[in-house]
């Protein structure tokens, strides 16, 4: 499956999607070992790209707080097994200051990337397994996901089957 879409009709709906999305990785890694998977997240201010993040990071185990990293560029979750990642690259100014923080350590089989402006980062970052485009519908959402990889089309398929349930 190369793309699946949904239309999130609340905060909470896009909460638990992030929380599907990170139930699917977990019971995939489980029966294949580690993957990492770096997701690219698309959509305008406000769109839910945070606030699906958040959803994944509580899943995979995070009992605190979930915030947008926009001026500190990445918020790390460690998570055992797991790293979990989550930059927002809005306020870069040029993609060569990633490498100033060692932006190319970020990308392990143990870890998980969710980058929000991903097009900010252009040439430096580790190509994308999974792309999430949110955008407005009215007081909605509606999310597409694209598979990028043959993981991520697995990851899809098992996601598929989660939400149908």
């Amino acid at each position: 499956m190369k793309e699946l879409e949904y239309l999130l009709v609340d905060e909470e709906a896009t909460v638990e999607i992030g929380h599907k999305l990170a139930k699917v990785l977990q019971i995939m890694v489980d029966e294949n070992g580690p993957k990492g998977l770096v997701v690219y997240l698309n959509g305008d201010l406000g769109a839910g790209k945070t606030t699906l993040t958040r959803g994944f990071v509580r899943a995979m185990g995070h009992k605190g707080n979930v915030k947008s990293p926009t001026y500190t560029l990445v918020e790390p979750y460690e998570l055992p097994p797991w790293r979990v990642f989550h930059f927002d690259l809005y306020r870069l100014s040029e993609p060569e200051e990633l490498e100033y923080m060692g932006i190319r350590d970020y990308f392990n089989q143990d870890c998980c990337c969710f980058i929000e402006w991903p097009e900010k980062g252009a040439g430096l970052l580790a190509k994308q397994d999974l792309t999430i485009n949110m955008a407005y519908q009215g007081e909605q959402r509606v999310i597409t996901f694209i598979a990028e990889s043959a993981f991520a089309e697995q990851l899809l398929l098992s996601l598929h089957a989660q939400v149908e349930q």
